[in-house]
């Protein structure tokens, strides 16, 4: 069925709709974005989008001004990726008009994440708006919406318990080692990745006593940066064998496209533990740790979709607060769709600039 007006439209796959494999698989790095944003540029009926991707979720949003412009978008994320139309089509969710809205509001106050309430996500959707803006990819509509959405996740923040417990993937990460280990302060730590994420958490390992903290990355400048920021040492990716078979803990969040950790690094580092246990936590998309890892004798391997699983008995309070959440951004949703309507009706059938 043709739309008679522009639409607003979400095209995206989360936790809720994709395993971890293929979530994976649909991870956007700088070269497919370039693909993605110039075959949209090319697209006729297509007038502004923002790519939103994140280790949980890929969303596309976009002004399109017919079914015919939807359909070439579905299959523009199909070839991009490389995922199979079929593939793509049973994880793929398609959100339109005050249902994208409602979508985007319930991301960016981390209702929709995998675990509730956590902080990253709206920084994460900021970061997301301003690549769009600074590139001349949005326009009157999207600009109007992520607007409203930054003042809708903020609202909920301040007026609501959601963000009770500052729960994170990071700090998921480092209940679990004190699960495991009890106290950290003799525990060895290992935190690959000097980014947002390592540096998160080493700083939650270290507010948990941990003291033997080391940080590495490809360049020895971040790794000392973050090292630095959490009394730990700096090392680089060159060290990682000897790192990991002095390790007792192993946190892994690089951007890089292959595996940091394979089998066989563990294998080997495994040789020099004299039966101790290694703990291997992946908090990368794409992966950074080899699955087939769990395979070597005493390593143990734990994913993002594990973490989660892990986080939900943390949750309870926060679960209290969803339906409140939930209640305000419905009113909010409600009270922009028209203007959002209004816009979508004045807005010329053009390509993007820029």
């Amino acid at each position: 069925m043709d739309h008679a007006t522009p639409v607003l439209v979400l095209l995206g796959a989360s936790h809720h709709t994709a395993p971890l494999a293929v979530r994976e698989k649909l991870a956007f790095d700088s070269q497919r974005t370039a693909q993605l944003v110039d075959r949209l540029r090319a697209t006729t009926g297509v007038r502004e989008f923002a790519l939103l991707n994140t280790c949980n979720r890929i969303e596309l949003y976009s002004v399109a001004h017919n079914s015919a412009a939807i359909d070439a978008v579905r299959q523009t994320l199909s070839e991009v990726t490389g995922c199979a139309p079929a593939e793509l089509s049973s994880v793929l969710v398609q959100r339109e008009n005050h249902d994208a809205i409602g979508h985007l509001f319930d991301v960016a106050s981390g209702l929709d994440s995998q675990i509730v309430g956590e902080v990253e996500i709206l920084g994460q959707v900021k970061d997301a708006y301003d690549r769009a803006l600074a590139a001349k990819w949005t326009g009157p509509v999207l600009n109007r919406v992520f607007q409203k959405t930054f003042q809708a996740a903020k609202h909920i923040r301040t007026h609501t318990g959601i963000g009770a417990g500052q729960i994170s993937i990071a700090t998921v990460a480092v209940d679990l080692a004190g699960k495991i280990f009890g106290e950290l302060d003799p525990v060895k730590i290992l935190v690959v990745g000097a980014g947002e994420i390592g540096l998160k958490t080493a700083q939650a390992f270290q507010s948990r006593g941990a003291r033997s903290i080391t940080v590495a990355s490809r360049t020895l400048s971040r790794a000392e940066e973050t090292a630095a920021a959490t009394g730990g040492w700096a090392a680089t990716m060159a060290e990682l064998p000897e790192l990991l078979a002095a390790s007792d803990v192993v946190a892994s969040s690089t951007s890089s496209p292959n595996l940091v950790v394979t089998r066989e690094l563990a294998a080997a580092a495994m040789k020099h533990r004299a039966g101790r246990p290694l703990f291997l936590i992946d908090l990368a998309l794409p992966r950074d740790i080899d699955p087939a890892c769990t395979a070597v004798p005493n390593v143990y391997l734990y994913n993002l979709d594990d973490l989660a699983q892990i986080a939900e008995s943390n949750l309870a309070q926060r679960q209290a607060e969803v339906a409140k959440c939930r209640a305000i951004l419905a009113e909010r949703t409600a009270h922009l769709w028209p203007q959002v309507a209004h816009s979508l009706g004045s807005v010329a059938p053009q390509k993007p600039s820029g």
